[in-house]
């Protein structure tokens, strides 16, 4: 995955939080602050989703459009 640097403007306090947590996990502030935005964002949820895909692309677009179908108020 590439990474962008960035600057950001947050408040102290949150600053600290992360800096204490990235001392009791071990990992780089960038790090913390990445999986709070993944976890926040629901990404770390689309990873762990599309990890036990096991499914071709042809299948999983037959199965999206059967369930985009079957929501769908039927016309009389």
């Amino acid at each position: 995955m590439t990474k962008t640097r960035t600057t950001l403007t947050i408040d102290e306090e949150v600053l600290r939080a992360v800096k204490i947590r990235a001392a009791r996990t071990g990992k780089a502030d960038s790090e913390v602050i990445e999986d709070s935005l993944r976890r926040d964002l629901g990404l770390d949820l689309l990873d762990r989703v599309w990890e036990r895909n096991d499914l071709s692309e042809s299948e999983a677009l037959d199965l999206a459009v059967k369930a985009q179908h079957a929501t769908r108020p039927r016309r009389r």
